[in-house]
């Protein structure tokens, strides 16, 4: 368990659901995996300016937000970032899942949050990044 705690973005145009990502995954997902902050976002100038600054351990992008999306920012980040952190994307319906494979996000929660699957995928993504990866980005696009 690495003392450090882990750096969360969370971007949406609406504070209040900002407010409900962190809300549900908590200050601490996983008993392994420590205390995590949050940096939230309201514009994606925000989201790319705290990416290329490469203190971001994982992020949770609104794919409802405006007036760009979190789905088309997680496809810029994944295309623009070499090595970009894992990407999770919430949405409204269970039917919008399928675009995680577009969008090359390694996670999609659907509104309303459940609080034990938000952490479980959070905790999940930030044990994965912490392991070596003998395959690289090949496990984009699953979807919770």
């Amino acid at each position: 368990m690495s003392s450090e705690p882990h750096t969360i973005l969370v971007f949406s145009h609406r504070d209040d659901v900002r407010e409900s990502i962190i809300t549900a995954i908590g200050r601490r997902p996983a008993a392994d995996i420590g205390r995590v902050n949050y940096i939230e976002a309201a514009q994606v100038s925000d989201v790319l300016a705290e990416m290329d600054a490469g203190t971001v351990d994982l992020a949770i992008l609104d794919g409802e937000a405006q007036p760009t999306g979190g789905m088309g920012v997680s496809r810029q980040l994944n295309s623009e970032l070499a090595q970009c952190p894992p990407i999770v994307v919430t949405v409204l319906r269970k039917d919008d899942r399928w675009l995680a494979t577009w969008s090359k996000a390694d996670a999609v929660l659907v509104h309303p949050l459940d609080p034990v699957t938000a952490a479980e995928t959070v905790a999940d993504l930030l044990r994965a990044r912490k392991l070596p990866t003998a395959t690289g980005a090949g496990g984009r696009g699953a979807a919770t």
